[in-house]
């Protein structure tokens, strides 16, 4: 997608949450802006995990093609921005419903880290990414202009592929994940 697509996005013009490091809120500005200027902002991934057959398991959702950046990769459950004002673990849950369209319970944080990746389309995500980890309630609905494909994968596979594949993955899937994962197995 090029810039020009981007401009064609409904959520262009959402405000998000503009942060510093320390992930303190400075400002807000529109989603186009924060990712044509690669402003860091606020963001949440959800990663959404069950109990399988032979033991957790890992919702992944693939990007749809159509998405401004990373479109086709695989990443955690769902990912986006928090609105000014609004609490994240409310947004999360928002964000679940309207992207996989089933409801999320029991989200809770297990970490944040910062990151910054550039794309050929000359835009950026520059994110204070919250992690979050719950578990999924009901029947999965996606979006498809969201995600093209969803799949549930076991821990340890998932960790051999994230180690294999990364270049299957988006730019910050292989830190929400392992982030994700510690917290798993240590439960």
């Amino acid at each position: 997608m090029t810039r020009e697509d981007m401009l064609l996005d409904p959520a262009r013009d959402e405000q998000i949450i503009l942060v510093d490091g320390l992930d303190r809120m400075t400002g807000t500005a529109t989603k186009w802006e924060a990712h044509a200027r690669g402003l860091l902002h606020r963001a949440f991934s959800v990663v959404l995990v069950r109990e399988g057959d032979a033991g957790a398991e890992v919702l992944l959702s693939q990007r749809a093609m159509g998405k401004y950046h990373s479109g086709g990769l695989w990443a955690n459950s769902c990912c986006s921005h928090p609105r000014a004002g609004a609490e994240l673990l409310d947004e999360a849950a928002r964000r679940v419903r309207e992207e996989l369209g089933c409801e999320a319970a029991d989200l809770r944080e297990i970490g944040a880290f910062v990151y910054r990746a550039e794309f050929e389309n000359g835009l950026a995500e520059h994110e204070y990414d919250h992690v979050l980890v719950g578990r999924m309630t009901d029947e999965l609905m996606p979006d498809p202009t969201e995600v093209s494909a969803t799949r549930w994968v076991g821990v340890e596979e998932l960790a051999a592929e994230l180690a294999r594949e990364p270049r299957h993955f988006s730019a910050w899937a292989p830190m929400v994940l392992s982030i994700a994962l510690r917290d798993i197995c240590s439960h």
